[in-house]
């Protein structure tokens, strides 16, 4: 009876705010025209879709979250598979160094990457924004798919090897399929991370290639229109729900099979 009752605190706990979200975006908090305030409608979702700056706003965030997910896959599966295959002097030390890394406070790194992409070019630019997010998700993902490998039996190489399979067959015809679940949940935490992160997002659009974040933090002002607000903010979580929806069995087998 208590745990149902603490399970039940709990789902309040966390449904609540959601809800009032979700019903606050279907409201008209600003008399619009002819619509006054408190009528329930679909206005503020027209409202933001109708406005280009919050549309480009979901087309960057969309452009930099799958840029920097494609980058840490593409770039954290071979680095993982050298961890997990071969030994050298420091690999131990050089993933947890890595991890180190990754639990720097981005705000220590702002200054010095501004610099460097603003000499770059990068800045204002949906790809400089997830170039910089691997920096954070790419010792991440290394560490998930070093794992995943590792669990793998070494027969699977020496036998893809054996048929005549090369590097690069190997990888795609035998291990992807095989550490699928692993490759999920990488991708999970990578998108996460990288499209609510606002610190380097801030930082690195000064004018222009701004992400879905910046956009619902510059809908805040001295009259506010939170309907059309929390139309946006119900609008940016759909992206999150449907990577949830599509990765949840990997992401299941990977937590079970990583435990």
């Amino acid at each position: 009876m208590m745990r149902a009752l603490a399970l039940a605190a709990l789902a309040t706990f966390i449904l609540l705010p959601l809800a009032q979200a979700v019903i606050l975006s279907f409201t008209v908090t600003l008399a619009q025209g002819d619509v006054p305030a408190g009528t329930i409608g679909l206005m503020n979702y027209a409202n933001v879709l109708s406005a280009p700056g919050l549309r480009a706003a979901m087309a960057n965030s969309a452009a930099y979250v799958l840029t920097n997910v494609a980058l840490c896959i593409a770039v954290g599966l071979p680095a993982a598979y050298a961890l997990a295959r071969y030994r050298f002097v420091g690999d131990r030390h050089f993933l947890l160094a890595i991890l180190v890394f990754r639990v720097t406070p981005p705000v220590v790194l702002s200054l010095p990457i501004f610099i460097l992409f603003a000499k770059m070019g990068l800045v204002n630019s949906p790809f400089g924004i997830a170039l910089v997010h691997c920096l954070f998700n790419l010792p991440v993902s290394i560490w998930i798919l070093e794992s995943f490998i590792r669990a793998v039996p070494r027969a699977l190489d020496e036998t893809a090897f054996l048929d005549g399979h090369s590097g690069v067959s190997f990888f795609f015809v035998h291990l992807i399929p095989v550490i699928a679940p692993g490759i999920g949940v990488a991708a999970f935490f990578c998108f996460i991370f990288s499209w609510v992160e606002v610190v380097f997002a801030r930082i690195l659009t000064v004018t222009a290639g701004k992400p879905i974040t910046m956009a619902i933090t510059a809908m805040f002002g001295f009259q506010t229109d939170i309907g059309m607000v929390m139309a946006m903010t119900c609008i940016s979580l759909l992206p999150g729900v449907a990577m949830i929806w599509f990765v949840r069995n990997h992401i299941a087998r990977g937590f079970t099979l990583r435990a």
